[in-house]
């Protein structure tokens, strides 16, 4: 899936289909059949220009007059984010970030399913979260090794960030998301990705201070992600 994006799909369209999924979402729940390119830019915070090009991408371009078919439309956008099928989500580090991750509903409804919870601490091994039992770390390789289309979740201190990244490329994931404050490498080919709170804070920070400096739409709607 990542190999065919590449390819086919540039990478700011690829981070923007899921602000379109979202507000395709919300158009559909309102019973919304059809929208314009318009529409649906005002929605998700971009220009019309960009979501006709980032839709050609998909290969669809609408109908004149009419617009895009809003269902046809969300099932396209899903399948090009491989929503159409269920992935396995490992989570590495059950302190408070961990337990919210793992209780969260958000899994569930876009097809992720939280299978496996790690941790060193011997006082939160055994202790169920979300019905699930947090193992030792020592049991990663065994468990990960026998799941299929699994995502690593690192929400371990930065400290030993790096060593969970190793234990998970060696267990096979096929990606990983970073929660830990520290920039990882990986030994093998494969998707990883880095959401820094304080990165992101920081950016805020400095648009406030700056109020003279504009943000491109296109721009504003990656920085929510």
């Amino acid at each position: 899936m990542a190999d065919r994006f590449v390819r086919r799909i540039p990478e700011p369209t690829v981070v923007r289909l899921p602000v379109y999924q979202r507000a395709l979402l919300a158009l559909s729940a309102g019973g919304v059949q059809t929208v314009s390119s318009a529409e649906l830019a005002e929605a998700a915070g971009v220009n019309a220009a960009k979501v006709r090009k980032d839709l050609s991408h998909l290969g669809t371009y609408g109908t004149p007059g009419t617009g895009y078919d809003v269902n046809f439309l969300l099932g396209q956008v899903r399948r090009e984010l491989g929503l159409d099928r269920e992935w396995q989500v490992v989570i590495v580090g059950m302190g408070n970030l961990g337990h919210a991750l793992a209780r969260s509903q958000r899994f569930s409804t876009q097809n992720f399913r939280a299978v496996a919870l790690f941790d060193i601490d011997p006082d939160k091994i055994g202790e169920e979260v979300a019905g699930l039992p947090i193992r030792h770390i020592s049991e990663l390789q065994a468990v990960v090794g026998g799941i299929s289309r699994s995502i690593g979740v690192i929400a371990s201190p930065a400290s030993v960030a790096q060593d969970v990244c190793n234990r998970l490329v060696e267990a096979g994931v096929a990606a990983i998301l970073n929660f830990a404050p520290a920039i990882l490498t990986v030994s093998r080919p494969l998707q990883l990705r880095q959401v820094d709170f304080s990165v992101e804070l920081q950016v805020l920070a400095f648009y406030v201070a700056h109020p003279e400096v504009t943000v491109e739409p296109e721009d504003a709607s990656l920085s929510g992600l």
